[in-house]
């Protein structure tokens, strides 16, 4: 079976945690689904009106975390690192049911995702798989923060710097193929926080269930953390994660070149919203063909359908 037909889990994938924002304790469960599916979100603390799709245009919030809503105000929070995780191991299509509004943070990272995801392995469907190609180059930026998005021949590239007054993290770039490298210091990355900020998120109401457990926090130039860091470029590496799990919000793989200056959540909702008010700005490719490299280098074989 090819790597490029539509893939899913095999089998119902668990999980259970705290969520970062709110503090409350949730159940996650990932579910096979059908080709064409995408990933749907369905709170089962909900009896009706409680599905929503991971799409850009369902995006309602973007503070320090990605909120989708339906339209019937149905919200499910802090999707961001198990979408980078699905988008990052290949899965097209996925039911996503919880039991609460937010996704629980686990380590902070999209490590147990992934580990877990490749534990039970995927099942590969007879349907090809599609994907959004950019035909031109948009730009965005609010500030001293800048995103852009370009045509690539043949992959999808990620290039993240930050630039913080902390000296620990101070400035760190990184550029990644999301579908020829290896991921593994992107999957493993947790989010993180100066020590002097935690005071301004509980005055936000934000960071309930937040710990080192489940974050990196920097005092005085110092990891608090035990285990310090996982990798050298794990703030930026973070991002990256976030990054990935925001553009699979446009509901596809994404043959493009991304590059982002200090940005985050909302900059990349933003870019995406710019791809898609003008059908001249991409093209929906199916890829047909079971001898394509996972790169999707031999173009002979798209067939364009929007």
């Amino acid at each position: 079976m090819s790597i490029l037909s539509q893939k899913t889990v095999s089998e119902k994938i668990s999980f259970e945690g705290i969520g970062i924002h709110t503090g409350i304790k949730s159940k996650l469960d990932i579910l096979p689904a059908e080709p064409d599916t995408g990933i749907l979100f369905k709170r089962k603390d909900l009896k009706i009106n409680n599905t929503v799709h991971a799409l850009y245009n369902n995006v309602t919030d973007t503070t320090l975390c990605t909120t989708i809503t339906n339209q019937y105000g149905t919200k499910v929070s802090t999707i961001e690192h198990l979408m980078g995780a699905l988008y990052g191991v290949g899965i097209d299509n996925a039911i996503i049911e919880i039991d609460s509004q937010e996704v629980p943070i686990l380590d902070g990272s999209a490590k147990i995702f992934v580990e877990e995801i490749n534990n039970v392995g995927l099942k590969f469907s007879n349907k090809p798989i599609k994907i959004i190609k950019i035909n031109k180059k948009i730009s965005y930026s609010k500030g001293e923060k800048y995103i852009s998005i370009d045509k690539s021949n043949i992959t999808g590239e990620i290039e993240f710097e930050i630039k913080y007054k902390n000296k620990l993290i101070g400035k760190q770039k990184n550029k990644v193929n999301i579908f020829e490298d290896d991921l593994n210091n992107i999957f493993n990355s947790r989010t993180f926080c100066l020590y002097e900020d935690i005071e301004k998120l509980k005055k936000l109401n934000l960071g309930k269930g937040g710990d080192l457990s489940n974050a990196i926090v920097i005092k005085n130039n110092k990891v608090m953390n035990s285990g310090g860091l996982r990798n050298k470029k794990e703030f930026v590496n973070h991002k990256i994660l976030d990054c990935m799990g925001d553009l699979f919000l446009s509901g596809y793989k994404i043959i493009g070149s991304i590059k982002c200056s200090q940005g985050g959540h909302s900059l990349t909702n933003e870019i995406l919203k710019r791809v898609f008010e003008d059908k001249t700005n991409y093209s929906l490719i199916e890829i047909k063909g079971k001898e394509l490299p996972h790169s999707f280098a031999n173009y002979h074989n798209l067939k364009s359908i929007a």
